[in-house]
């Protein structure tokens, strides 16, 4: 007697033909592929290097002058021919940008800025200054608005291409951000 076929199902498994392997793939794409990026990191290498040790081609004479003019103390005459604006401190320096062009809101906020950092160094890269004020609570404070209004005001006063100012409390925490 013979067995009656099983109908696939639950027990069952059908049966299947062996499935013959996939041909192996070459490496050569993938080897060369990793042989020109090490070209090209040897190339970044030596243009970084170059870049370095080139300078800008003023044989340093520029940068010794620069070097001992600054090491010596300055007289008070010599303090009197600077600009004005060189002897005000960046947070003065903000302030009165803020008296002159900013709002009544912006004016009050900017009366409890401390100090100022970093407004000084443009290279609109990543431009990143620093506002401390005399305010409490962080960001999630009640004086939230007023560093917003302060980092809108800088945006005002300072232009970068990619600039970030931090305003912080008297506690270091941070009370705003914004672009300028």
């Amino acid at each position: 007697m013979s067995q009656p076929q099983q109908q696939p199902g639950w027990g069952a498994q059908p049966q299947r033909a062996p499935q013959p392997q996939p041909p192996k793939k070459s490496k050569t794409g993938k080897t060369l592929g990793f042989g020109c990026l090490g070209v090209f990191a040897v190339i970044v290498v030596i243009g970084v290097i170059g870049a370095a040790a080139g300078g800008d081609g003023d044989d340093g004479a520029k940068g010794t002058k620069a070097a001992t003019a600054n090491d010596k103390p300055e007289s008070g005459e010599a303090k009197k021919d600077r600009p004005a604006q060189d002897k005000a401190s960046q947070a003065e320096q903000f302030k009165a940008c803020v008296a002159k062009g900013g709002s009544a809101s912006e004016k009050a906020a900017a009366k409890h800025v401390t100090k100022v950092s970093g407004a000084d160094k443009n290279n609109d890269v990543l431009d990143a200054a620093e506002v401390f004020t005399d305010f409490t609570g962080g960001i999630a404070g009640p004086h939230a608005p007023q560093g917003k209004l302060i980092a809108s005001a800088f945006g005002s006063c300072y232009d970068s291409q990619n600039g970030l100012v931090t305003v912080y409390d008297k506690s270091g925490e941070i009370l705003s951000n914004g672009n300028y």
